[in-house]
């Protein structure tokens, strides 16, 4: 990352704060790391906690606002879009607000790339656009085809969009974490459906996946790592041993469980190791799904291979997962 720019939109949420701690640890750092995002206070309470490095910038402005990004793009060589409205509840009773952040938003995001020659971009995503059942995961679904296709409206120019795709971040902004151990002293824990799983992550994992995605990715991939499930019931468990637990029932737009990778996405998914790259199915890129070789800007060569095609019939989901993770490894 020596002498580049890179931007994060969202840089003040969980994972844009994550990301920069990485990236300002990486020896040699990067020129310059930009913060884009909306609220001050959080730009301010992350500059402290950062120790206010020299190599950032802060950029206040929303994804809504296109004159805005291509001024914040200028200069920038690697874009990283985290921006979202992300509450499933707050997306589906404000369904036109999270239109216009998480898609409209995205398109911006392309435009403005398109616009000032950035080289990569790379769409934090959700498992929730997999067979989407709310408006948060069709918004994110549709910014995902945006972001795919962007790649076909870059042409010749240098800009090429990737998406990374994954499940439950532990510890995040309005996680279920947070709502049991605001509960345990209370003895009581609502869960909505016992036999309910999720995948689950630590935000290192996160970041360590669009690192790789902006090291490895040609244009259009849907990268998905792979993650441990387990039950939300067992979590509660560990959290409160002791706790009643209450079950309340599925909220409008929750699924029994995540899929990642739907049968229809498998049959243009490869298996790359350590996780999944979901490939377009446009018959223009077909050839990307060859073996090639690509020039680093720094460094050697970097050989590409795609890795081993999935069965048939097969799909990535949650209460099928071959990897389960304890409630104690989880809370550690």
């Amino acid at each position: 990352m020596t002498s580049e720019t890179i931007l994060v939109t969202g840089g003040t949420g969980t994972f844009g704060t994550a990301f920069c701690k990485r990236v300002l640890a990486t020896q040699p750092a990067p020129d310059k790391l930009i913060v884009f995002s909306r609220g001050w206070i959080m730009q301010q309470e992350l500059r402290l906690a950062l120790g206010d490095p020299k190599s950032m910038r802060w950029f206040i402005g929303d994804v809504r606002d296109l004159a805005r990004l291509r001024r914040a793009f200028h200069g920038v060589n690697y874009v990283i879009h985290a921006a979202a409205l992300k509450d499933v509840v707050s997306a589906g009773y404000n369904p036109r607000e999270a239109f216009l952040t998480n898609t409209l938003g995205t398109q911006n995001v392309i435009d403005a790339a398109l616009d000032c020659g950035v080289e990569k971009v790379v769409f934090i995503s959700s498992d929730k656009c997999c067979q989407a059942a709310n408006t948060y995961g069709k918004t994110k679904a549709l910014a995902e085809d945006l972001i795919i296709q962007g790649n076909a409206y870059a042409g010749k120019g240098p800009t090429r969009f990737c998406a990374v795709r994954y499940g439950n971040v532990v510890g995040s902004a309005g996680s279920v974490l947070d709502v049991f151990r605001a509960q345990a002293p209370t003895g009581k824990l609502t869960i909505t459906d016992r036999r309910m799983t999720r995948f689950w992550l630590p935000i290192e994992k996160g970041v360590d996946l669009v690192l790789t995605a902006l090291e490895r990715m040609i244009g259009g991939e849907i990268f998905v790592p792979k993650i441990p499930s387990m039950k939300v019931a067992d979590l509660a468990t560990a959290i409160c041993p002791s706790c009643e637990q209450i079950e309340i029932g599925i909220r409008p737009g929750e699924k029994l469980h995540e899929t990642m990778i739907s049968e229809d996405e498998a049959r243009h998914t490869v298996d790359c190791g350590q996780f999944y790259a979901i490939y377009p199915e446009n018959p223009q890129w077909a050839n990307w799904l060859k073996e090639q070789t690509i020039t680093l800007k720094y460094g050697s060569p970097l050989t590409i291979v795609y890795g081993a095609a999935l069965p048939d019939v097969w799909e990535y989901r949650s209460d099928t997962n071959d990897d389960w993770i304890s409630a104690e490894d989880l809370l550690k």
